[in-house]
């Protein structure tokens, strides 16, 4: 027996394993490679949005969460992933750095933007306006990051490479059961996967896709992150990665020709210097309608959780919301109310009573056949 079964290893899964290896737990992880959030995120931890100069969601709590967390699965892992990348962030007119300003006055805006703008050096660069720097951010190698973990659990063979069926789970009033498996808890750490497991895929997860473009630029000589209506990330040997595009609509992890355009169009107006297209990647953010993670037991199954729903920023909240949920499980913590899949409860029994009213359509089909 173990304590916990994990379904997905993106960062999420991650970052709920590491709960448990600290607190002594055993477990077993499940990870098809189904689903590439993690894998082409930008990795970006930023605790301002750009667009507006704002506080992102809990950045304070989340950074001094995260910052240290990353920091010792370096050394766990004797892996380099974080890069202390500075974010600059470039303005258009004289009324952004205005705002830039006034934003900066503000007490929990104050510690992350500097108030001394950076006038633009480099020729290859579009910015006439100067640029604003960001204080406290940097670059997780995600990619590098979910390779060096996953051989991690390898060697402790903690690892099946599997899809995980959901039919074969058994649930008990005291434990779950897969395949040879017992376990106290289960929790389900899917992304976008979610939409197929049908004990939560009642909640409102969206899903956004995103393909980023990976540029060779060797007259850019960029050494920060530029962010305009795309953002440029550094990747050495003259390699950057471009970004990102936002689709409600399309569901696959295929690249597309319009996505290209797209980001070629916005580069335009950043840079200046010729590049080649080495590369370009999608993936479906796991995005919830009010833009908070999905946290959180079963309605029925207490046994059950789920750990999903980090969006854009989930190196930032991986690791703070991870903890939430241990200690809910383990100790009975209160979730916050704004995380905790309590808040989409009505949609819970909505699905219910239509499983319900569908089955007795059926049954009444069947016997009138």
């Amino acid at each position: 027996m173990v304590d916990y079964i994990i379904v997905g290893l993106g960062l999420a899964g991650i970052a709920f394993c590491e709960q448990l290896e600290a607190a002594g737990k055993t477990y077993v992880v499940f990870e098809d490679n189904s689903q590439h959030s993690s894998t082409v995120a930008g990795g970006l931890y930023n605790p301002v949005t750009l667009k507006r100069f704002t506080l992102a969601w809990n950045a304070d709590e989340q950074l001094a969460i995260a910052l240290p967390f990353y920091e010792a699965l370096e050394k766990k892992l004797d892996t380099q992933f974080d890069d202390k990348l500075v974010v600059m962030r470039r303005f258009a007119t004289v009324e952004e750095q205005n705002t830039w300003f006034e934003a900066s006055d503000k007490p929990k805006l104050s510690k992350y933007l500097d108030t001394n703008l950076v006038v633009n050096t480099n020729k290859a660069v579009n910015a006439p306006f100067s640029l604003g720097k960001v204080k406290e951010t940097g670059r997780i190698y995600t990619a590098k990051l979910l390779k060096a973990y996953r051989n991690y659990l390898e060697t402790k063979n903690g690892l099946r490479t599997e899809r995980f069926q959901y039919e074969n789970l058994i649930l008990n009033e005291t434990s779950v059961s897969y395949q040879n498996i017992e376990a106290k808890n289960i929790i389900f750490c899917e992304g976008f996967g979610i939409k197929e497991n049908p004990y939560f895929n009642y909640l409102p997860l969206n899903g956004t896709k995103g393909e980023l473009l990976t540029i060779k630029a060797p007259d850019l000589k960029v050494n920060s992150v530029l962010k305009s209506s795309v953002f440029i990330i550094p990747m050495g040997n003259d390699r950057y990665r471009i970004g990102a595009t936002y689709n409600w609509e399309d569901k696959t992890n295929t690249i597309t020709e319009e996505a290209k355009t797209e980001l070629v169009e916005k580069l335009s107006k950043l840079i200046t210097s010729d590049y080649e297209i080495v590369d370009q990647i999608a993936g479906i953010r796991p995005t919830v309608v009010d833009r908070r993670p999905l946290v959180g037991t079963h309605p029925m199954h207490p046994k059950m959780a789920i750990l999903n729903g980090l969006g854009t920023r989930g190196v930032m909240i991986g690791p703070t919301v991870a903890k939430q949920l241990y200690n809910h499980l383990a100790h009975q913590a209160e979730l916050p109310k704004e995380i905790d899949i309590k808040r989409f409860e009505k949609r819970y029994r909505k699905s219910v009573a239509k499983e319900l009213d569908d089955k007795r359509r059926a049954d009444n089909l069947n016997r009138k056949d």
